[in-house]
């Protein structure tokens, strides 16, 4: 599994940020108070659940920025399986540095990895029909990059990461120009020959205008499974088609064997659970 990495700025930024909100003005009082200046200590990140890992990134950065020195030992690689009990990594420094970023690093990788196993299991429900499994925007504000990478990591697709990445125009947007027809054919005159141009509708008898406008992509919004197969056979091929709403993990095998293309599921960011991982001594 190719995971891309997070950029260096946004990576530094957010663990800082992190970091500053977790020690407020006078740092881990805690450990200054009971470990010795000169101590060191060696840990191991464990899991306690069977799943996808992802999240080392922001977890080591988070131990860098207390301790420059630290020693670290990787078991395995973002993207990749563990059982309960497997050795993630393994970190050798200076003990009070080490304990003052456990939360921060825990939380990243238990918050990613989380997200990647959630997202492995909506993968494997639709494996066979071709369909890929793709994000959505409801993410965490300021942490959408760590929430995406986790989304691919446990082998969905990326969608678009903003508002500047494609042109989506969705139900307010139709509403404001007046039709699905009048907002594509606007799209298509102020947006650059690199942009891709999707839309969203919410009737069947709305996509034929769509796709006459010259839309590239069009979302079906809270279709029937009976409507997604109409769908499917009108348009045969000549644009990607896009489920989206009322996405579980008990319908989304059904709505992938109607035939779209993708389906986007907000749940793998804003519904994921937490996955269990430790940070024990050595």
């Amino acid at each position: 599994m190719t995971v891309n990495p997070i950029p260096p700025h946004i990576l530094r930024d957010a663990v800082t940020r992190a970091l500053a909100e977790d020690q407020g003005g006078r740092g881990d009082i805690t450990a200054l108070a009971c470990i010795p200046v000169t101590a060191n200590a060696k840990f191991f990140f464990k899991a306690r659940e069977d799943g996808v890992i992802c999240g080392l990134q922001p977890a080591l950065e988070a131990i860098w920025q207390m301790d420059p020195e630290a020693l670290v030992k990787t078991q395995v690689e973002d993207g990749e399986t563990v059982e309960t009990g497997d050795v993630i990594a393994s970190v050798l420094g200076k003990a009070r540095a080490l304990l003052s970023a456990e939360r921060i690093a825990l939380n990243f990788m238990g918050r990613m990895s989380g997200i990647a196993s959630f997202t492995q299991r909506y993968v494997a429900a639709v494996e066979g029909t071709g369909v890929r499994i793709a994000h959505t925007r409801k993410t965490t504000p300021g942490l959408r990059a760590f929430e995406l990478q986790a989304v691919q990591a446990g082998g969905g697709a990326l969608h678009r990461f903003g508002l500047d990445d494609a042109i989506l125009i969705k139900d307010n947007h139709v509403a404001v120009c007046g039709g699905v027809a009048e907002a594509v054919k606007a799209a298509k005159s102020n947006a650059g020959h690199m942009t891709r141009i999707a839309v969203e509708v919410d009737r069947l008898d709305q996509l034929p205008a769509a796709i006459e406008a010259g839309a590239e992509s069009v979302l079906l919004d809270n279709f029937s499974l009976e409507d997604l197969r109409a769908a499917v056979a009108e348009t045969n091929g000549q644009v990607i088609l896009e489920a989206s709403g009322g996405v579980n993990l008990k319908t989304v095998r059904g709505i992938a064997e109607t035939g779209v293309d993708v389906i986007s599921v907000g749940a793998l960011t804003h519904s994921a659970p937490n996955f269990d991982i430790g940070l024990d001594e050595a």
